[in-house]
């Protein structure tokens, strides 16, 4: 089995409700011969594999992650599997690579591990093959009206939007469209203005 990484080991030691599920996912995913890392707050598992001329990349394979009604294992390309057993879960509809297999029991993990590890195998089959998503183009989503609004009340915002790569572009309308609640779609738009006007992408630093 892989080395458990020390700067992962928080995010299992402050977990209360799901501890038991998430030290097993661990000890299945780790057993597959994936690199634990810690990535965006939470396990994330990696794997060598060939980019342009021939040098080794880190690959993401899988992630670890909780929400209060379960905890789950996070596909990155999910959508390239073929999810034989149907457990596969599109977590909301504009997700379009990532796929959820979901927990509630310790139990229930230990009775899937062949199946989880199988699937394991399988993503990171998918990543040596150098499979990739036809990602939708970032015009092709709708855009929030909250977001549409300041747009159109405010060119500067416009332009920098427009100026940002297509992967950028699509991360923050997938980061507005999600809530259900429209004060919370206005509120993450009204956090983001600067960040977008900086040029910068949801996630950059």
């Amino acid at each position: 089995m892989n080395k458990l990484n020390p700067k992962v080991d928080f995010y299992f030691n402050k977990a209360n409700k799901w501890q038991k599920e998430l030290e097993k996912l661990r000890m299945i995913v780790l057993d597959c011969g994936l690199t634990e890392e810690l990535k965006w707050g939470v396990p994330c598992y990696t794997y060598p594999t060939p980019s342009l001329g021939l040098k080794l990349q880190k690959s993401n394979i899988v992630l670890i992650h909780v929400f209060k009604e379960y905890c789950a294992l996070l596909f990155f390309k999910g959508t390239l599997l073929n999810d034989t057993h149907g457990i596969l879960i599109q977590q909301t509809e504009n997700v379009q690579a990532g796929r959820q297999i979901r927990f509630t029991d310790v139990r229930e993990i230990g009775k899937m591990e062949p199946i989880l590890k199988a699937y394991i195998y399988e993503a990171m089959e998918v990543e040596k093959a150098g499979l990739k998503v036809n990602f939708k183009k970032a015009g092709e989503f709708k855009i929030p009206e909250e977001f549409q609004k300041k747009l159109k009340g405010t060119p500067a915002l416009k332009t920098a939007f427009n100026a940002l790569t297509p992967g950028r572009q699509r991360a923050y309308l997938l980061y507005f469209s999600a809530p259900k609640q429209a004060k919370t779609r206005e509120s993450r738009v009204e956090k983001c203005i600067q960040q977008i006007l900086k040029g910068k992408g949801l996630n950059d630093q």
